[in-house]
């Protein structure tokens, strides 16, 4: 079984996460290299999983579109939201309060090697954590991420019960089979920071953004909605979870 150090690093800024993100891959990919002349798997490896929560920033990926940005420069500054380009896939995300944001930061060597199932696996450790609040998360065939459809849980009705919610962005990058970037899991994230953007370039009339706090009408307990969600990522990727230390 694999061993994950995990760490809940609290509010940061996105270029300081960004920044340690990187160190932190840097030195799992270097580690990597230092015991190229053996097996993957056979020497202990260190991974990692960060959580954390962004001021509002909004991030675009390699294959997105400037076009999904709803706002002028000046229009940022004057609501407070930082914007950067990034190295992951995808289109147009948000960062902000009220989210989990989670970076694992793995050598799939030591997992398996299919980009796919690891975003599978993304999805379903979202998928079962909601379904504990009696939320159905769901995919959708073509896209990333984990999305809510039907009546929500609270009962609440109105034109989005008729639309698939995303509820979970996910995108990631892979550098020598180790990843980068992750998910942004909207737990009680104000909804109104996506009027700004087209999300993740969707466009379709049938799609929009929800959290897992406008689905249940009320706020949930975000530790507890991160323990359960550390939980399911552990029993999905078959890892137990260590503190991490500075070495």
């Amino acid at each position: 079984m694999q061993q994950v150090y995990f760490e809940d690093v609290g509010v940061m800024d996105y270029q300081a996460a960004w920044d340690y993100q990187t160190a932190r891959h840097r030195a799992l990919v270097d580690h990597k290299l230092s015991h190229r002349h053996l097996p993957a798997g056979t020497y202990p490896q260190e991974h990692t999983l960060i959580f954390t929560e962004h001021p509002p920033v909004y991030t675009l990926g390699r294959s997105g579109s400037m076009d999904n940005l709803l706002l002028t420069e000046a229009q940022l500054q004057e609501k407070g939201i930082q914007f950067f380009t990034i190295n992951r896939g995808g289109d147009i995300t948000f960062h902000g309060p009220g989210q989990i944001v989670g970076y694992p930061i793995l050598d799939l060597e030591c997992f398996f090697t299919d980009i796919h199932q690891y975003v599978r696996f993304l999805e379903e450790a979202v998928i079962r954590t909601i379904a504990m609040y009696g939320v159905k998360g769901e995919r959708i065939e073509g896209y990333t991420g984990v999305w809510v459809q039907g009546p929500p849980a609270s009962g609440w009705n109105g034109p989005e019960t008729n639309k698939k919610r995303k509820i979970c962005a996910i995108g990631v990058h892979l550098s020598r089979w180790v990843t980068l970037h992750g998910w942004a899991f909207n737990v009680t994230t104000p909804l109104t920071y996506f009027e700004y953007i087209i999300p993740c370039g969707i466009t379709e009339e049938d799609k929009t953004v929800t959290s897992l706090a406008h689905e249940l009408g009320y706020t949930p307990d975000i530790n507890e909605v991160k323990n359960r969600l550390k939980y399911h990522f552990a029993d999905i990727f078959k890892c137990e979870f260590v503190i991490f230390q500075e070495h």
